[in-house]
């Protein structure tokens, strides 16, 4: 029942003692059935009682976030049981807080420790590359190579060979004159290889190519430390002459982020240093393996239960937040708490509260009173997997208020019903059936997984698209379309020279051929939808036109009949009978004599004009249903009809019915604006007198009037529907909010039933766009007289026709007709019977509180 009515709430006032308030409130998160109110609004959320406790939860939450991204980053699987444990104990917090604090130390110190390891690491790394590099270096940069290369008769010919002349020179002017005297000094480092470029450009242009630069890529890439990334490097060494340069040069590499290394000059001192380094490798290297075993071993043991200590952590956390909602009683050992909970749920609420009270050994049992109170409970409907697909979609235009009539399962069949109207198409059906059905099939494999956040509307709609698929395929087969073919199953109704139509026929049939349903028809219709004549038909669009659209009309007055039909379920529940008969009453005479009206017309033409007739009620003299409708709205008589009809009318006394609906209907508008203000006028009036009938009370020289309870007659005054006692009843407002109403409710009457016609355009379009793309693409591929390049070519068009099919047939004119559906049912229907003014029911629930938290990391 809670589906077509929300459920039955009630206010309570929750009496726990301190030490069982804990426990209680942990079976409450566990139960889920139970929202608190704040009373402490007014409180910041810094002097609360327990806000320590929630500060402590904090620091714990974010010390298991630094062990997760380090498990993660290492990656080290976290164990996932689903295992769900009861929220710890108050003291228990102790000894999580006391695990958490060890282990992030001692991560901390492992991680700084590795760091350490892993910058001497690199820094001998490259300390052993310079030295492998720079001794060939030094072996090109002796002077007597350097003489060889710049002596007398040589030219240089390259950028290196001017440098090289510049550094042998003092005045870097006079080539081929060395000074052998020149010592040259030098420095070695590493940098980064993509910033090798500019380094070497500023070093030419800043020591106006007085340095020589010798470079060499190093191998292997190195892992950078502060990142973990690898990186490109490349050793280079630079020779200069004089302090100033050598000054110039080191600023230059400062600023480059180059790292220089010390190099000896001789080689017997770098064949000694590079021993050195390669046994300081090999020790670092066992000991950073060490350190990294013992971080994956430490890593492995707190990846096995940190999924369990989030939820225990969460678990605390979220209870000491709703113990901040209460209040303390003046004797500071009892907790007073507020809580809407549902009625039909109150022994399940006794039932956790005594269970809390056990777990926590206290021998006061909690208290639960139920309280009156004036303000609207939330709303609270009872959904399964299969129901809240369309619940989310109404709750999408608005929360039910209170005890509301609820449109969600009636939706469950109108929605994928108006949909397949549009969408009537059952070979795109059957590829919805398959989507939607693989989904449902395979719910328990995705239900606990986070994909895409188009991959979970489509999951959390798959039983509406199965639904969908399912009405569509029904339509379908009424229009007798499927991917824009019609299938004759039964043999069509029709014939020519007594052979009945077939598809062979049709195909081979050259000339044009009119039939005359007289002649040409059995009188039998086809036995399950449209004839599959009509796939080859002139007049094809003709026909479903007018076929489509009056089915439209139908469809769209039963359907608001029907949502003001469910008006009367909220005015009885809530006892506006005085809406009964100002409203419900007026608002469905007048649908009923104008709208239903004419679909009584479209079905008294379907059934009494036909081919056998005659010219009385023959085709050619069936009046315009469109023109008769408007003539009516217009009081204007029916013209007159071609020669050798007998009359304009449908159907004799046709004008006369006609004005007295018309009249009847005006009537109605009058009705729904006047008479309810009045009424309620009439109503406060008897309730202020009631209300101010007084006691004579001596009291010396002074009279004071009191009312029968007591208090002052100033206190309030009488009203209905909103105006009781305390607000004054305000007449003009009234008069003005149902004189908005009634112009709502007639206006709307004339263009929701128009707004109904996109069932048929939107089927139109859908079935154009399925025959063209069949005739442009997929036809082409049946065009060949050669048997082998046509099964290459149809293979080859049949897989284009197919992705143009899913993508612009099902996908998009999917959406299309889920989306003016989605406004049908909005608009057009819950505007008849539906507020949406209501809240929701957020109850305090353990799993709603974890699965928000494990979508906020993910």
């Amino acid at each position: 029942m809670s589906l077509f009515q929300s459920e039955e709430m009630t206010l309570c006032q929750l009496f726990l003692q301190s030490e069982a308030a804990y426990a209680c409130v942990s079976e409450l998160g566990e139960l889920g059935l139970a929202q608190f109110n704040d009373l402490n609004p007014d409180v910041n959320a810094f002097q609360r009682k327990f806000v320590n406790e929630v500060r402590r939860c904090d620091e714990m939450e974010r010390k298991l976030r630094y062990l997760e991204k380090e498990i993660k980053k290492d990656g080290t699987p976290m164990l996932d049981t689903g295992e769900n444990p009861d929220a710890p104990q108050p003291r228990e917090m102790i000894d999580l807080e006391a695990t958490f604090e060890k282990l992030e130390n001692e991560l901390r110190e492992v991680n700084q420790n590795a760091d350490a390891l892993k910058r001497n690491f690199l820094d001998l790394t490259e300390l052993r590359e310079i030295l492998r590099k720079t001794q060939v270096f030094f072996d090109e940069t002796e002077f007597g190579w350097i003489s060889q290369m710049g002596g007398a008769g040589s030219s240089p010919t390259s950028p290196k060979d001017e440098e090289q002349i510049a550094l042998l020179s003092e005045e870097g002017l006079h080539r081929g004159h060395v000074q052998p005297t020149a010592k040259l000094g030098f420095v070695a480092g590493v940098i980064l290889r993509e910033r090798l470029p500019a380094f070497e450009r500023l070093l030419w242009r800043a020591c106006r190519g007085n340095v020589f630069l010798r470079q060499a890529e190093i191998d292997r890439p190195l892992e950078d430390p502060a990142t973990g990334d690898s990186v490109n490097k490349t050793v280079f060494i630079i020779f200069f002459q004089g302090d100033q340069l050598k000054s110039r040069v080191k600023k230059i590499c400062e600023g480059f982020r180059a790292t220089l290394y010390p190099c000896p000059e001789t080689p017997v001192e770098r064949r000694e240093m590079a021993v050195g380094v390669m046994s300081r490798i090999e020790d670092l290297s066992t000991v950073l393996s060490q350190t990294t075993d013992h971080r994956h071993r430490v890593l492995v043991a707190a990846a096995k239960s940190i999924k369990t200590w989030f939820i225990k952590v969460r678990k605390i956390k979220a209870i000491y937040h709703t113990l901040n909602l209460f209040n303390l009683d003046v004797t500071q050992k009892c907790l007073i708490a507020e809580c809407w909970v549902p009625v039909a749920d109150l022994e399940y609420i006794h039932d956790a509260l005594r269970r809390g009270t056990a777990r926590s050994g206290s021998s006061v049992p909690p208290i639960l009173n139920r309280m009156e109170t004036q303000i609207p409970p939330p709303t609270f409907n009872r959904l399964n997997k299969f129901t809240r697909g369309f619940q989310n979609l109404i709750d999408s235009y608005g929360i039910a208020s209170y005890r509301e009539v609820n449109p969600a399962p009636y939706a469950i069949i109108t929605f994928p019903f108006l949909f397949a109207v549009m969408f009537g198409d059952a070979g795109h059906a059957v590829i919805m059936i398959l989507f939607g059905g693989w989904m449902i099939l395979s719910e328990r494999k995705f239900e606990g997984k986070k994909g895409s956040e188009i991959w979970n509307i489509f999951f959390g709609g798959r039983y509406i698209l199965f639904l969908m698929g399912l009405f569509s395929m029904y339509t379908g087969l009424i229009y007798n379309d499927v991917f824009s073919k019609s299938l004759n199953i039964f043999g069509s109704s029709w014939f020519t020279n007594k052979i009945r139509m077939s598809e062979d026929v049709l195909l081979e049939t050259k000339d044009h051929i009119m039939l005359d349903p007289r002649d040409c028809y059995t009188q039998y219709p086809y036995p399950v939808g449209v004839d599959p004549v009509w796939q080859v038909a002139e007049n094809k669009i003709s026909f479903l036109n007018a076929y489509k659209m009056k089915i439209s009309i139908i469809i769209g007055v039963l359907h608001m009949l029907f949502g003001v039909s469910l008006s009367i379920w909220n005015h009885i529940y809530f006892r506006r009978m005085v809406n009964i008969f100002c409203e419900f009453i007026p608002q469905v005479i007048f649908l009923l004599l104008l709208f239903f009206y004419l679909c009584i017309l479209v079905f008294h033409k379907w059934v009494w004009f036909g081919p056998l007739g005659g010219n009385a009620s023959g085709p050619y003299c069936a009046p315009s249903i469109l023109i008769a409708f408007i003539n009516m709205v217009l009081f204007k008589d029916a013209e007159k009809q071609p020669t050798g009809c007998d009359s304009p009318l449908l159907y004799s006394g046709q004008e006369t019915i006609q004005k007295v609906l018309v009249v009847c209907a005006l009537i109605c508008v009058p009705w729904m604006l006047f008479i309810k203000p009045f009424i309620l006028r009439s109503q406060a009036k008897k309730q202020a007198y009631a209300f101010v009938e007084t006691v004579i009370v001596p009291r010396g020289d002074e009279e004071t009037a009191l009312a029968p309870n007591g208090s002052s007659p100033q206190a309030g005054g009488g009203g209905h529907d909103g105006h009781g006692h305390g607000e004054e009843f305000d007449f003009s407002e009234i008069m003005i909010h149902q004189g908005i109403h009634t112009i709502e409710y007639v206006l709307g009457s004339v263009s929701h039933t128009a707004s109904y016609l996109r069932l048929w355009a939107l089927s139109l379009a859908h079935a154009q766009l399925s025959e063209v793309l069949w005739s442009m693409v997929m036809k082409i591929g049946f065009g060949f007289t050669n048997v082998g390049a046509g099964a290459v070519v149809i293979y080859v068009i049949f897989a284009f026709w197919a992705v143009l099919t899913v993508s612009i047939l099902v996908l998009m004119e999917g959406l299309s007709a889920f989306l003016h559906t989605l406004r049908l049912h909005w608009v057009e229907f819950m505007s008849k019977f539906y507020l949406g003014q209501g809240y929701a029911f957020s109850p305090f629930c353990f799993r709603d509180i974890l699965a928000a938290a494990e979508g906020a990391d993910e």
